[in-house]
């Protein structure tokens, strides 16, 4: 994906965007998913809790997972614009190589001709 078509929040335009949104919602609630059923598999056992209690634990566990899961997401996301940058300042040096390379190559390449047309002068 390009950054060409960017609305004023930062959020990719078009189709894509819209894309790019209902992926990451969908994702967001398989995370919501999981660990609510982590939450239910983890007081299972513990038969002696009332409901009330079970269900305070269980919100608890969630929160954390989804916290944790949130936190883990800003990580992975902080790292990807890292290495963003870091690709895209390769990849300028790497075109100011080739440019330069061809230049160079351009001028022998001239060099050569000149050369090459004085010697055939007689």
């Amino acid at each position: 994906m390009t950054d060409a078509a960017k609305r004023p929040d930062g959020q990719p335009a078009g189709p894509a965007g819209l894309v790019e949104q209902v992926e990451g919602y969908l994702l967001w609630q398989t995370r919501v998913a999981e660990a609510e059923q982590r939450a239910r598999a983890f007081t299972e056992p513990m038969q002696w809790l009332t409901t009330a209690q079970r269900e305070e634990i269980e919100e608890h566990y969630v929160s954390d997972c989804l916290l944790r899961a949130r936190a883990d997401l800003q990580r992975v996301a902080e790292r990807c614009r890292a290495l963003r940058g870091e690709y895209e300042e390769r990849y300028q040096q790497l075109r100011a190589r080739c440019f330069a390379f061809v230049l160079v190559a351009l001028a022998v390449l001239a060099g050569a001709a000149v050369l090459a047309l004085a010697l055939a002068r007689p």
